[in-house]
């Protein structure tokens, strides 16, 4: 006898520019996908000059892909492809010279919000 499961209670799909764009800084849009208790997932698409607002710190991993342009971390430039993880704890404030858009997922410890 097959057993079937229905993977539409499984999983969620969406289509990346049908979610709301919110402007971070000017110039810096965030596109929040949809989060689990484990994790959240967000697009950021950054103007070309533009630099995160603040120093953004990480209670919990966090990590990215670079999907287009440039994302600069101190003296590191990150080019389409580049994959970044950032250890539970650190810090960064990514900028960009040329523009970019990167797909990010942050871990959640069950203390922050939609944990």
């Amino acid at each position: 006898m097959n057993q079937h499961t229905d993977t539409r209670a499984l999983k969620t799909v969406v289509h990346v520019d049908e979610i709301t764009p919110h402007e971070v800084a000017p110039g810096i849009i965030r596109r929040r996908l949809p989060a689990t208790r484990h994790a959240r997932g967000w697009v950021i698409d950054f103007a070309a000059g533009t630099e995160w607002p603040e120093v953004d710190v990480h209670p919990a991993e966090e990590r990215y892909y670079v999907l287009s342009g440039e994302v600069i971390e101190g003296e590191e430039r990150h080019g389409p492809g580049t994959y970044v993880v950032f250890a539970a704890g650190s810090r960064h404030r990514p900028r960009t010279e040329t523009g970019a858009r990167m797909l990010g997922i942050s871990l959640l410890h069950d203390t922050e919000p939609g944990a």
